[in-house]
């Protein structure tokens, strides 16, 4: 293996080989790339990942990303006469099986990628892989560390002054962050899902590989992940089906709709809770919230009205993002031209009486779906969805996820494909 660097390595974690390899084709048309068999692929494919990967590029660099745990020896040779160049193993393994990957890469003249991820001690794992023979480094920040809001680049920074070989960095990086990757040390840059889940594959890939050259950042929209202070804009970016499939279908709310199919709505919750038709508490709660906020109305999912103009045009003055209730509300008309994002479940002319009965700022549940003063809520045509506040940069990244993903794939339907053949669900029938 002939190596330049800095190089630019493709992680293929498609549990798919045929969309693998469409998106290994669409990359490799940009420029010179290093191909990974991802770990997925290779569960999903075995080795025959590897072998398709060898025999349609020939002249590539190709890595097995088998994360070795046991056994080195034997998942080295089995990677190494399959076609890969190189092999990741573990650092969490012993020294015994580290040892046991570079005896046999050396018989097979294959690299051995030592990946760090989930180390407890990075630098001085490194240091002791890079004595007993590795090759790379592979510092990597795993999919569900990112998801909350983790990156690479400090232990990327001080596994690169600690070491002599290459290193690698692994972990939600884009043609924004290519830059800081190299700055702090690094030779092989992964990427996955900002060239995997790129509707162009090939201009994500160009991207990628001019931020290398110029070691300037590109702006993209691909891969992008954010913190708390970020939320508002990434749940922006993704629908009310992306949130439930990144949650496991869990967080809907049943039989709430939207009175305008145009309206969208997000925040924290400022909750009340109040007997059917008793509106007293729920136009109270106004008071209550914050700009920004989505108050969550609870009467049962009842009539008569707790909800209408007088009250939605208070929250535009309070600057509410919307309301969403479980009951009744009227006025719709001048609602839907007030342009105030209104979501309930039943519509009818009648309101009840403010008595009072009721509280504010109370933990709801809906169905099977609890609600908790400050979760996020994220309403729009499709219904409403409900993320607990302690879990919402993770769901808010994973949604994002999840829409990248229909990116991709609506990309190859238009192209000719249709969902079935794409997602290939005849193979993926349960066979139990």
């Amino acid at each position: 293996m002939d190596a330049t660097f800095p190089a630019l390595q493709l992680a293929l974690d498609f549990i798919n080989l045929s969309q693998a390899m469409r998106a290994a084709k669409e990359a490799v048309a940009a420029g010179e790339i290093w191909l990974e068999a991802g770990t997925p692929l290779i569960k999903s494919e075995g080795l025959n990942a590897v072998r398709s990967l060898r025999a349609e590029f020939p002249d590539h660099t190709i890595i097995a990303d088998m994360k070795i745990m046991d056994a080195g020896r034997t998942e080295v040779e089995m990677a190494a006469n399959a076609g890969a160049n190189i092999v990741a193993v573990l650092g969490a393994a012993s020294d015994s099986t580290i040892e046991e990957c570079v005896e046999a890469g050396k018989r097979y003249d294959t690299q051995i990628m030592v990946d760090l991820a989930e180390v407890a001690d990075p630098v001085a794992r490194a240091v002791r892989a890079q004595e007993l023979g590795a090759g790379i480094i592979g510092v990597h920040c795993p999919i569900d560390v990112q998801m909350r809001g983790g990156d690479p680049f400090d232990t990327l920074a001080a596994v690169s002054q600690a070491v002599t070989i290459p290193v690698a960095v692994a972990g939600g990086i884009n043609s924004e962050t290519t830059p800081r990757a190299l700055e702090a040390g690094a030779s092989i840059v992964i990427v996955g899902g900002a060239i995997n889940k790129a509707p162009d594959a090939t201009q994500a890939t160009r991207q990628m590989l001019e931020a290398i050259r110029t070691g300037e950042a590109i702006e993209t929209d691909l891969y992008k992940r954010g913190g708390e202070e970020q939320l508002r804009e990434l749940f922006g970016k993704v629908s009310a089906a992306n949130i439930s499939d990144a949650q496991h279908r869990k967080g809907w709310l049943p039989g709430i709709r939207a009175i305008d199919n145009s309206m969208r709505c997000m925040g924290p919750a400022t909750t009340a809770w109040a007997y059917p038709g008793d509106w007293n508490k729920p136009v109270q709660a106004i008071d209550h919230a914050n700009p920004g906020d989505v108050l969550v109305v609870d009467v049962r999912g009842e009539g008569p009205a707790v909800w209408g103009e007088e009250a939605s045009k208070s929250c535009v003055a309070k600057g509410l993002a919307g309301v969403v209730i479980h009951g009744a509300l009227r006025d719709s008309a001048e609602i839907r031209e007030l342009g105030f994002p209104a979501f309930s479940t039943i519509i009818c002319p009648a309101a009840g009486d403010p008595k009072g009965l009721g509280m504010i700022n109370v933990p709801l549940k809906i169905a099977e779906t609890d609600i908790n003063p400050g979760d996020w809520v994220i309403a729009d045509a499709d219904g409403v969805v409900v993320v607990p506040k302690e879990k919402a940069v993770e769901v808010a990244n994973r949604s994002l996820s999840v829409a990248e993903r229909e990116a991709r794939e609506k990309a190859e339907i238009m192209r000719g494909s249709t969902l079935g053949q794409v997602a290939e669900l005849e193979k993926w029938e349960q066979k139990r």
